[in-house]
This record gives structure tokens, sequence and C-alpha cells, in this order.
């Protein structure tokens, strides 16, 4: 009796200690996970739903999402950029999961409307449209930095791999979407910066662009991202553009507006030649036009207080005597212009802002497809620093309509 009584106390430091070791262990290392992704935990822990789907009427869901830290966007601005969509997923998964987890992003087709005009207040608005078929969305919050703006942007799921039919289910689906920074397609930052991206449809047979010159490389959805980023004019985000050879996502063409808060817009296109003739990528080159200089359709004068875009290239003579059923979204383009130009690009507010994206609304413009809609809508008050957002053309649902600024 006295042996065991005497043994048993040692047994239970050993079993003590084995815990102890082994509870010493996974702190450390919790720690070192965190150390490492802290910025990506609560990202993935920020990601809610904030509408959900509706099938029936082919609505996706829609989400938010909160990034903090750099999102590793001066190490992708450091080592030059990515030349495609396969080098600019190496990165992101590289840098993100440390390598251990694969990351997908891709470009379909994007079609939209948008269009800059003033408030009866003086706030310059940006509008967009973004046209595409049912999926799923997620507003995106980054943080600014020395150097950095914060930002809010719109992102398809799609893009990054979500299953429209589905949406987010579980973890892998919320790791998979801290590549969303990576991949915004419009979006304003805090210094009152706004910009979208836009088909063009070039060439023959569609071309995208792919500058080969000694300058840093940059693909389609990074470029606007950069812009969001670091510009905080139209100016700075022009020569942004013009330090990098773009390289066009998914096998197609794309161009964009710019705005900031003073008014001043700007139209950005990668151009040689005519349409007919406009299939060599590599020799594109950029063409700004701003919008006291836009008078490209037309005998119209050019006026400083509005501008606006679709899905065809504006440079004069670029479709060189075609008829206007060559340029795609003209009809749309030509509807944007009739309602801007009834009050020189005056409208009351944001909420009439909207309205005029409404009339040209997927499902209710031409459309054949009933698997085609806008699938959201924005109102950017670059004065304000604000965002009025719509999702699914569902402008009369309170439910389906939020406002957000830098302090969501």
């Amino acid at each position: 009796m006295g042996k065991e009584g005497k043994t048993a106390p040692v047994w239970k430091k050993v079993v003590l200690g084995i815990v102890g070791a082994v509870f010493v262990i996974a702190l450390v290392a919790g720690i070192a996970v965190y150390a490492i992704w802290r910025n990506e935990i609560s990202a993935v822990a920020s990601i809610k739903q904030i509408r959900e789907r509706n099938d029936q009427h082919m609505d996706g869901a829609v989400y938010q999402m909160k990034i903090k830290g750099g999102f590793y966007l001066d190490d992708f601005v450091a080592q030059g950029g990515v030349k495609n969509d396969s080098e600019l997923i190496q990165f992101v998964t590289g840098k993100i999961t440390k390598g251990l987890l694969d990351i997908g992003i891709s470009n379909p087709e994007i079609g939209c409307s948008s269009f800059t005009a003033k408030s009866e207040s003086g706030a310059a608005l940006f509008g967009r449209n973004y046209d595409l078929s049912k999926t799923n969305t997620c507003v995106v919050f980054t943080e600014g930095s020395k150097g950095r703006h914060s930002t809010i942007s719109t992102v398809d799921l799609k893009f990054l791999g979500i299953d429209v039919d589905k949406g987010i289910e579980g973890l892998m689906d919320k790791v998979t979407c801290l590549a969303a920074a990576y991949a915004p397609l419009d979006g304003i930052n805090d210094a009152g910066v706004s910009c979208g991206i836009y088909m063009t449809y070039q060439g023959e047979e569609t071309v995208p662009t792919d500058q080969n010159t000694d300058k840093p490389d940059i693909t389609s959805t990074t470029l606007l991202r950069l812009i969001l980023d670091y510009a905080s004019t139209v100016e700075e985000a022009v020569e942004i553009a013009s330090s990098y050879d773009l390289h066009d996502s998914a096998k197609t063409s794309y161009h964009y507006m710019v705005a900031d808060a003073s008014g001043k817009s700007a139209v950005l296109e990668w151009v040689n030649g005519a349409d007919a003739t406009d299939n060599d990528g590599a020799a594109r080159k950029l063409v700004v036009t701003y919008n006291d200089e836009d008078s490209h359709i037309g005998e119209r004068e050019a006026d400083s207080s509005y501008q606006w875009i679709t899905n065809f290239i504006i440079q004069p003579g670029y479709y060189d005597g075609s008829d206007d059923e060559e340029k795609k979204g003209y009809d749309r383009y030509e509807k944007i212009y009739q309602e801007l130009s009834k009050t020189d690009g005056i409208v009351k507010d944001e909420k009439a802002a909207m309205e005029i994206l409404a009339a040209v609304g997927r499902r209710s413009w031409n459309n054949d497809d009933s698997n085609s809609c806008t699938v959201h809508s924005v109102v950017y008050n670059l004065t304000e620093k604000t965002a009025l957002w719509v999702t699914n053309e569902n402008y009369e649902d309170e439910t389906a309509v939020f406002e957000f600024g830098f302090e969501n």
C-alpha cells in the first residue's frame, strides 16, 4: 500500500506534464498560425450574408466582407504585377494561403453601363449597372494604410469559383473568398475615386489586349484594384494605367471609366486601328478620353458635366462606317444620354441616378434571355464617399437596397 501510494503522484505528474506540454505546443502553434494568418482569419470571420438567394426570381445571394491588412498588394506591385490569370492565381495562392490551398480567379464576360453626373446639391456621382446572369456577389471593404486608400468594391463570386446555385457554403468557400480583393468590378475609395470595367468586343473576333513592352504587367481587374488603392484623382488613375502593360483576361477585351470627387472623369481604352484591323492585342495603345473632350458620337459638343459608357469603343472612326448595330450596347448608350441630356447631367440625388440605371436594367431592356439580368446597380457619391447599392434590379424592394460608407 505504501509503495502504491508513493507511485500514484508520480504518474499524475507524468500525465500532467504531458498534458501541459501538449497545451504549450498547441498554444504556440495557435499563436504562430494567428501571427501568420491573423488578417486572413479576420477576413474569413467577417463574411456574412446580407441578402438571401431567390432562385424563383433568378437572384443570387449577397454577402459582405471586410479585409484587414494590405492583402499583399504592395508585394504585387513590387514584383512587377502579373501577365495573366494563372500568374495571378499563383501569386494569390502563394501569399494568402502560403501555398497550402488553391484559390481560383477567372473573368467571364462583363456587360454593363455607367455614367457620371452631378446631384442638385453639387455632389459628383458615378452610376454603374453590372449585367450578366444569375450569380452571387460580395461587397468587399478594405482598410487603408500609409500610401493606400480604404475601398469599397463589388465582386462577382462566380469569378472565384463559388457555385452560382449554392453560394458560400463552409470554410473552404470562405477561404476562397480571400482572393476577392483581386477581382473587383467597380468600386470607390476614401479619396472619392471610382472606377468600373466593361467589355469592348474588339477585333474581327474578340481579341484581348496583350501589351508586351518593358513596363510591368497588369491584368484586367487588378488594374482596377491598383486604381482604387493608389489613386486620389483621375490624373493619378491615368498615370497608373499608363505605367503598365495591360493583359486582358478571359480571352476578351475591356475598357474602363474612372471619376473623382472634382467631377472629372475619363474613359480608358486600348486600341490599334479600326475595329476590322484591331486584331493585334500587343500593338494597342492607351487612349484617354476625358469628359470635357467627349464629343465622339455624332455632332455632340463635349460636356464637362457628365460622361457615359457601355460596351463599344468610343474613339471616332473606330467602327469605320459600320452601322450602330456593330456597337455593342449602343441602344443603352443612347438611352442614358437621352436621360442625362434632359437636365445637362444634373440629377436630383442618388435615387434619381439609380432610376436612370433602372431604365437600362437588363431584365427590361431588349432582353430575350430570361437568365440575364443586371446583377447589381450602384451609385457612388464621390463627394460624400458613399454607395447606394441595389441587387438584381429589385429597385422597389427595401430589403434589396443598401447604403454603404467607410464607417460600415
